[in-house]
């Protein structure tokens, strides 16, 4: 469902007193989101829902910079695929908080040569920093960029259990080798050890670091 009014429809379908979940999907549209989750549960008092937003943080995260962004531009240019669901979530939230332009672009060479005022400039969970930044050098913006700041990204996403195991086992290996501190001693508070940089220190890793890495 994409509505209020698909919620009624299915409350008009389904036999009273019937158990219903609600479920969305990851790259729904929040402000989409919030108005269908409170007709739901009007509609259906003994609701189900997960304990914990299935709405993807990045994208929600997003869209709550967008809205600071979108009332101070004069155009909005959002980056990504028009198959991108969230992408064409943060085009509606850049059109409804009242910017009067908002241009999708899969990349620099598509942006028009008429864009004037203040750009904002935003980019779909899945598209890499380096396409932001050609975008933002191809507007060579004459009084600078500004980053607009909603919220800090806390997330973390360990790697699986026999990864960490793998990764101890070489700083270990490591250690031995080089005459380096141990994993306890490299684990420890402001060790930067072979375990420190191999499991200690991923949280400070970004997902874009890796896969520059990767690529160079």
């Amino acid at each position: 469902m994409t509505s209020e009014g698909d919620v009624d429809e299915a409350a008009a379908a389904i036999d009273p007193g019937a158990p219903v979940a609600l479920l969305a999907q990851t790259t729904l549209s929040h402000d989409e989101w919030s108005d269908i989750m409170t007709r739901a549960r009007e509609r259906f008092p003994d609701l189900w829902m997960p304990n914990r937003s299935d709405l993807c943080f990045a994208t929600t995260n997003r869209q709550a910079a967008l809205k600071v962004i979108a009332r101070r531009s004069d155009a909005v240019v959002v980056i990504g695929s028009v198959n991108s669901s969230n992408t064409r979530a943060l085009q509606k939230v850049a059109a409804a908080s009242g910017c009067s332009r908002v241009l999708r672009v899969n990349e620099a060479a598509e942006l028009p040569d008429d864009l004037s005022g203040t750009v904002g400039v935003t980019a779909g969970a899945s598209a890499p920093d380096e396409l932001v930044e050609a975008v933002v050098a191809r507007l060579a913006p004459l009084r600078g960029v500004e980053e607009v700041h909603v919220t800090d990204e806390d997330e973390y996403f360990p790697p699986p259990p026999e990864l960490r195991d793998l990764l101890r086992g070489l700083a270990s290996a490591l250690a031995v080798g080089l005459a380096a501190p141990t994993p306890a001693e490299a684990s420890s508070p402001g060790a930067a050890g072979p375990e420190a940089g191999a499991v200690a220190g991923d949280r400070q890793i970004s997902a874009a670091d890796v896969l520059a890495r990767l690529a160079g």
